[in-house]
């Protein structure tokens, strides 16, 4: 049972969350300024969430199955669970409503609905690949900085419908000296790669696996010509460390 007494929102308040979860579950005439408020309330800046956005879980999962807006809500708050939110108790009591939105997340995702990109990375957090769920675009104009492993040459990766290639950036020149990557064959594939290819070949988004592989393969350095696995390397550079 959640003490709401204890749980600040980013306004600073106990009450107003819970206040706002009932009117959504009983119906309001306001219903679109009460989600708004919601989100204001749970989410600092589209980064941080609150105490109260951990604990507004279980009944944002609840509201999820007839609602677009209470899954994209809850979508976000995953999301960011790996952050500082002081609620770790709470998410850790939620295990068994995060098992059920992921649940619905999959059975929306092979209807092939619109918002398949904010699904897919939702359930990428439900999860707990809270990196990917953060980064990963669609691949139509996607870019991906990193040091080379191997001489920490700052190499650009690009995955878009522009090309696929890793290249050194000059400001002036744009990207010069690219290298084409090489995507990693579908039998190659392991771990979380293998399971976001998976699922976008599933659901026939062809777009999302063909940039998948490219993100999982190989790319060369221009300045070393040394090969590396692009999604370690990114993952390397720009995952925090846990402490």
């Amino acid at each position: 049972m959640v003490n709401w007494a204890q749980m600040y929102d980013w306004h600073s308040d106990v009450d107003r969350v819970p206040e706002l979860l009932d009117r959504l579950e009983y119906g309001d005439e306001d219903e679109d300024e009460a989600w708004t408020e919601l989100g204001h309330r749970l989410i600092l800046e589209r980064d941080l969430v609150s105490p109260a956005g951990i604990a507004a879980l279980p009944r944002l999962v609840r509201l999820a199955v007839g609602s677009t807006k209470a899954r994209h809500l809850a979508g976000e708050i995953m999301e960011r669970a790996a952050g500082h939110h002081g609620g770790d108790d709470l998410l850790a009591d939620s295990i068994d409503a995060i098992a059920e939105f992921g649940i619905l997340l999959d059975r929306h995702l092979q209807s092939r609905p619109a918002d398949y990109l904010v699904t897919f990375r939702a359930l990428l957090a439900v999860q707990e690949q809270y990196h990917w769920a953060n980064v990963l675009g669609d691949f139509t104009d996607d870019f991906y900085d990193l040091p080379c492993p191997h001489c920490a040459t700052q190499v650009t990766i690009a995955i878009g419908d522009y090309g696929r290639y890793s290249a050194i950036r000059d400001w002036n020149l744009g990207d010069v000296d690219r290298r084409d990557l090489r995507p990693a064959p579908d039998e190659e594939l392991s771990g979380v790669g293998r399971w976001m290819h998976e699922v976008a070949v599933r659901d026939g988004e062809a777009g999302l696996a063909e940039g998948i592989s490219h993100l999982f393969g190989k790319a060369e350095c221009p300045r070393c010509a040394s090969v590396f696995t692009v999604a370690d390397e990114y993952e390397a550079a720009n995952c925090p460390v846990l402490r």
